[in-house]
C-alpha cells in the first residue's frame, strides 16, 4: 500500500489513478463533515464535489508542509463555510407523513401509538436531536464549524485548530461559547 506522499507526487505529474486512491482514502471522512455540517444530503453532495474538485485543481500546488489529510480537511472547512455563505439558508427537517395515516410500513398511527412508552422515547429522543440540529445550524459558522468537527467527527482540539488554521486557544473558545449558546437554548426544554 502506497503512503499519501506516494500517491501525491504521482497525482502532481498526471497519475489519475494515484488521485483516486487518494479520493478513495479520504472520501467518507470529507461526506462526514459536509454532511454533519449542512445535515442534508444533497448540500453535502455538492460540497464534497467542490472539496474533491479544489484538491485536484490545487494538488499541483501542495508542498507537503503540512499533513495532506490536514490539508484536505482545512479545504472542506473553507467549502462549508462558502457553502453556508453562498446559499444563506438553514436547512430545516421536515416530518413526512401520509395523507391516510399510515406510516410507511403500512400500520396506523393507532397501532404506533400502543405500542407505548417506547414509541413516546423515541418521538422525544428525534425531536431532541432535531432541535439540537437546527440550533447548531444557527450558531455563526466558525462556532458551528469548530462543534462540528468536536462533537459530531471526533477531531481533537489541536486537529481542528489545524484545519480551521487558527489557534488552540480560539477552538476552545468556539467550543466554549457553542456549548454555551446550546445550553442555554436547551435549558427550558430539559427542566420539563
Amino acid at each position: 500500500m502506497q503512503s499519501d506522499n506516494q500517491l501525491i507526487h504521482k497525482a502532481q505529474k498526471g497519475d489519475n489513478k494515484a488521485f483516486e486512491e487518494l479520493v478513495k482514502r479520504y472520501d467518507k471522512l470529507v461526506l462526514n463533515i459536509a454532511y454533519a455540517y449542512r445535515n442534508d444530503k444533497d448540500d453535502a453532495d455538492d460540497i464534497y464535489q467542490e472539496v474533491f474538485l479544489r484538491v485536484f485543481k490545487g494538488l499541483k500546488n501542495f508542498q507537503s508542509r503540512s499533513k495532506f489529510s490536514t490539508w484536505l480537511y482545512r479545504i472542506a472547512v473553507n467549502v462549508c463555510i462558502e457553502f453556508k455563505r453562498k446559499s444563506n439558508v438553514h436547512s430545516h427537517e421536515s416530518i413526512n407523513k401520509n395523507m391516510d395515516g399510515d406510516d410507511e410500513n403500512g400500520s396506523t398511527y393507532e397501532a404506533v401509538i400502543e405500542s407505548g412508552l417506547e414509541t413516546d422515547k423515541t418521538t422525544l429522543n428525534n425531536e431532541l436531536n432535531n432541535f439540537i440540529q437546527c440550533e447548531v445550524n444557527k450558531l455563526p459558522k466558525q462556532l458551528k464549524m469548530a462543534f462540528t468537527l468536536k462533537y459530531y467527527q471526533g477531531f481533537k482540539i489541536k486537529e481542528i485548530s489545524s484545519m480551521m488554521n487558527c489557534t488552540e486557544g480560539t477552538i476552545k473558545s468556539y467550543l466554549f461559547t457553542s456549548s454555551r449558546k446550546l445550553r442555554d437554548k436547551l435549558k427550558p426544554i430539559l427542566e420539563v
